[in-house]
């Protein structure tokens, strides 16, 4: 096992107008499992891609451990690669397709054995071994692609959207099945995912990017509950957070009539334009005439909770407000709600520079 380190590794793609990745700083511990989690495009892929030797780095390096491999061909890197697509042999066996990188590296065949039949053991794979990949389930595919992965027993995993090709069901049971074979394992692993829900739930650590830059590299709940900046509050959660536009002065956020309750430790550094940012949760029902006026619009029931979406005629609001409610209520289409929340749930930015103000 070993740590992974990226100094000011840099990617820019011939004929491109700028990097697509200028020069990213990120050290990942040994055994840890960090998620690069980001929009399409934001670099995340091409990051990992850097890592296992399939993009060259045009600048920086690229350390696993204390040995630099940043121009050194993937096959030397000791990684194992496990992609959204399986990538498995349609005509070999499950245990043809686990054992082939052992084969090429010339293991002696008893060993490959032994590798596979523990790697199967491990997966839940012990009956399918003899099948081949078109008699299996999307689930199973992906986990003959994590078996030949472990059979290698490399320094680092590195997995790209390993489960975006599932239906949301297998998702979340394969999702619970890798952070709980990485922990036993032990093993490195650098996991890039779109979807941030698979993030919060997998990562020891989840650095968000955007545009090839690292917004924040933190743990799960710290992103959640101290996000460092705009983009990070608007992406990190689902739903989203209410990021809702007002005035600051004299210490009070103002959003049309609505006095948003803020923080002491905000209220020191706001001035003008910011922005307040509220998790669908931490809204509170008042009675009609205090509050934030939302006007439902959609009405979400799925059991336990409800999810209130309406819109306001207050300026400075999106589009949509979403609510968290108790779900089995009596909240309907077409009625209005009047919220507000408490002052240590409410995040403040910086309007113009995203930059957050609360502590």
């Amino acid at each position: 096992m070993a740590k992974v380190t990226f100094e000011k590794a840099q990617r820019w793609y011939p004929g491109a107008d700028s990097p697509a990745v200028p020069g990213i700083d990120l050290e990942i511990a040994d055994g840890e499992f960090m998620v690069l989690v980001g929009p399409s495009g934001c670099g995340k892929s091409t990051t990992l891609r850097m890592l296992a030797g399939l993009e060259d780095v045009n600048e920086g390096h690229i350390y696993i451990g204390d040995r630099d491999v940043t121009h050194i061909p993937p096959k030397d890197r000791d990684i194992a690669m496990v992609f959204q697509n399986y990538a498995l042999y349609p005509h070999m066996s499950v245990a043809d397709n686990m054992a082939f990188a052992l084969k090429m590296a010339k293991v002696p065949k008893d060993e490959q054995k032994k590798r596979v039949a523990e790697a199967a053991r491990i997966l839940g794979l012990e009956e399918y071994l003899e099948r081949k990949p078109k008699a299996l389930s999307g689930g199973q595919r992906q986990r003959v692609a994590m078996g030949r992965a472990i059979v290698r027993q490399p320094q680092v995993f590195c997995m790209d959207e390993p489960l975006s090709n599932l239906d949301a069901k297998m998702r979340v049971q394969t999702r619970t099945d890798i952070a709980k074979l990485q922990a036993d394992l032990g093993v490195t692993t650098v996991y890039v995912t779109h979807d941030q829900v698979e993030a919060m739930t997998m990562g020891d650590r989840v650095a968000v990017m955007s545009k090839g830059h690292l917004m924040q590299v933190d743990s799960p709940l710290r992103l959640y509950d101290k996000p460092v900046n705009l983009f990070v509050a608007g992406f990190i959660g689902s739903p989203q957070m209410n990021l809702l536009e007002g005035t600051a002065s004299n210490g009070q956020v103002q959003i049309g009539k609505y006095t948003v309750p803020v923080d002491p430790t905000a209220s020191k550094r706001m001035n003008g334009r910011v922005t307040v940012g509220v998790r669908p949760e931490n809204w509170r029902i008042v009675n009609a005439g205090e509050g934030l006026p939302v006007s439902v619009t959609v009405v979400e029931e799925l059991g336990a909770d409800n999810f209130v979406y309406g819109t306001s005629d207050v300026e400075g609001l999106p589009a949509n407000v979403i609510i968290r409610a108790p779900g089995r209520g009596t909240l309907h289409k077409g009625e209005v709600l009047h919220v507000t929340t408490d002052p240590h749930h409410v995040h403040v930015f910086d309007t113009e520079s995203g930059e957050r103000l609360s502590e």
